[in-house]
């Protein structure tokens, strides 16, 4: 059985879950060395789980003490008389054995009832278990994904993201490459994890973009805010509308900049609109669209900076562009468009 990853639930909801499948004899060897790693990674985790473990436990004891003659229908209804309202008068009886059927009629409401709160206990954890499912979208063909809280999910080619949906919170992971996001609105709170980066959605449209030395985030609709990870989560951008940031892998420096909607959404109709940026990621981004693929051949070449706006599988018009530029040249081969610099010209003195 495949155990979902419980993320950033409380430990409270992680305790539930984790009892919940250990009591259905749900765990592997594997998973169960998961709920040990689990269990002693803090006291807060002992503790909510030993408390899991004793409201069920004593839950099924006062189920076994109801006397057999219980009125259920009382219980439920909130009806069930106080011993301080009866008045006895005269010498108290000793009560009469109860006869076998009275006996069976007990029990048999003993488990009834026992039957109803389990099934609302195992109903109310079901629901707190996140269901996770994992988006794909292969080379060169974009993928468009309505998730179950009806949020839209914009996968762009070569990419990839896990999408965990609970009763407390909506959680998505990228793994790879470029997604966008039109939110629905919903009480839980909606993030997307990449790169050891956080976003926190406020109602919005946008978009995560994972390229080699950065992350890309633009917002066509709404704010998000984008939170590092590591340390105490420092907020590292707080952008809205026609906003987007690019921050650094390494050092995680911030560039925000100004960005037309339809220049962050280009890509859901197969086009790469790039403003001022290096080859080599612009190479990437055709490549993750084409079977021939742009290949650049030197450092130089690569850390040029180009402005353009080309259909995704023009390959034509994109060697073309590459060589109008004056310090590039493109050969084809193998398959492949090369692009190198162009040598310097040499002056020779008499």
């Amino acid at each position: 059985m495949s155990i979902p990853m419980f993320g950033r639930t409380t430990a409270t909801e992680a305790a539930a879950q984790w009892h919940l499948l250990q009591r259905e004899g749900a765990l592997s060897a594997a998973d169960q060395q998961r709920f040990m790693d689990w269990l002693v990674a803090s006291p807060d985790h002992l503790r909510e789980y030993l408390a899991m473990a004793r409201v069920v436990a004593e839950l099924g004891d006062a189920l076994h003490d109801l006397p057999a003659d219980e009125d259920v229908d009382a219980i439920i209804a909130g009806q069930r008389p106080e011993a301080g309202n009866v008045i006895a008068f005269g010498r108290p009886r000793r009560a009469a054995p109860a006869s076998p059927e009275v006996v069976r009629r007990g029990r048999m409401r003993r488990v009834a009832v026992a039957a109803v709160l389990l099934v609302g206990i195992g109903v109310g954890l079901h629901a707190a278990l996140p269901t996770r499912n994992t988006y794909a979208a292969p080379h060169g063909a974009p993928r468009v994904f309505t998730l179950d809280d009806g949020t839209v999910l914009h996968l762009n080619a070569e990419s990839t993201a896990s999408v965990s949906l609970s009763l407390f919170q909506r959680r998505v992971e990228l793994a790879r490459g470029q997604a966008s996001f039109v939110v629905a609105p919903d009480r839980r709170p909606f993030t997307v994890h990449a790169a050891g980066l956080e976003v926190r959605d406020i109602g919005t449209t946008f978009d995560v973009s994972l390229q080699r030395d950065q992350a890309r985030f633009g917002v066509t609709e709404g704010r998000i805010q984008v939170i590092d990870e590591a340390g105490d989560g420092p907020l590292l951008a707080d952008l809205r509308a026609g906003q987007a940031a690019r921050i650094a892998h390494e050092d995680r420096r911030v560039q925000v900049t100004r960005e037309d909607a339809d220049v962050l959404t280009a890509w859901w109709e197969r086009r790469v609109v790039f403003r001022n940026e290096p080859l080599r990621e612009i190479a990437d981004r055709f490549n993750r669209m084409n079977r021939v693929q742009l290949q650049v051949d030197d450092p130089t070449a690569g850390a040029l900076r180009l402005t353009g706006n080309l259909q995704a599988n023009d390959l034509d018009s994109l060697r073309a562009f590459l060589d109008e530029q004056p310090t590039l040249a493109t050969t084809l081969q193998a398959g492949e468009i090369r692009v190198h610099s162009r040598p310097a010209s040499v002056s020779i003195v008499r």
